[in-house]
């Protein structure tokens, strides 16, 4: 902040200064758009999409898993059958046979209750497996959109990247220039509202900024430049079009 008393023309003049260079940045701000945003979204979308897929392929690999259980259960059934019906061309006595046709019967029903669940496990993959195509299908497509919106992002970076820097060095000198709490002030104004006007000129006898009328009188004290004035309904700081096409003749050079 420099310690040097100004006039207010000096004054207006750097504030009104530092509002067209930080238009100009919201002016590339706006030329990028919502990209960046989108870009973070696609980011973060596509990580849960790809956290979802694992989880998925662990399920479907889940079910894979029981349906070979299954299938091994129904083969060890199926050899003990065999093993058993050879036995009872060998028993000597009826409660040997009718101990061996038990067990087979409890193996068969082994294999029937495996079979059921084969069947069960299977509808339950084909709708894993869809799942599963259709997770992969949404992430590719996410991803696909990634590059494109990269790719547009970059195209306007590479444009204006140089651009901002320079505008925001200067907007950080002439920042230095001001007074503290005016300067305090200047951003408050500008976060308020979406086009970043801080400091306006006064158009048709009305505001630049919210367009409310401006009284005659406080019109020529605008054009007086003997003290700063701020609209009465919006706050910004008012300049008069001579001072204001001064300082954008000055930015042109």
């Amino acid at each position: 902040m420099s310690t040097t008393v100004k006039s207010i023309e000096e004054t207006l003049t750097e504030l009104y200064s530092l509002q067209l260079i930080d238009s100009k940045i919201d002016q590339i701000e706006i030329l990028k758009g919502a990209l960046p945003i989108e870009v973070k979204d696609l980011e973060d979308e596509i990580e849960g999409l790809e956290t979802r897929l694992v989880k998925v392929k662990e399920n479907l690999d889940d079910v894979k898993s029981t349906g070979s259980q299954h299938k091994a259960n129904i083969k060890e059934a199926e050899a003990l059958i065999e093993r058993y019906e050879k036995q009872l061309e060998e028993v000597k006595n009826n409660r040997e046979y009718d101990a061996l046709s038990k067990e087979i019967e409890l193996q068969k029903l082994e294999i029937q209750l495996s079979e059921k669940k084969i069947r069960e496990t299977d509808r339950i993959k084909e709708v894993k497996e869809e799942a599963l195509k259709n997770s992969q299908d949404r992430l590719d497509s996410k991803k696909n959109d990634l590059v494109e919106k990269k790719v547009e992002l970059d195209k306007i970076l590479s444009k204006t990247n140089k651009e901002e820097a320079t505008l925001k060095k200067k907007s950080d000198k002439a920042q230095k220039n001001i007074d503290d709490r005016l300067l305090a002030s200047y951003k408050r104004i500008r976060n308020r509202y979406r086009n970043g006007l801080s400091v306006v000129t006064v158009k048709r006898e009305a505001c630049g900024g919210c367009f409310a009328r401006i009284p005659p009188q406080l019109q020529i004290e605008i054009g007086q430049r003997k003290q700063l004035v701020a609209c009465e309904h919006c706050g910004r700081v008012l300049i008069d079009d001579e001072l204001a096409d001064e300082v954008a003749g000055v930015k042109k050079k």
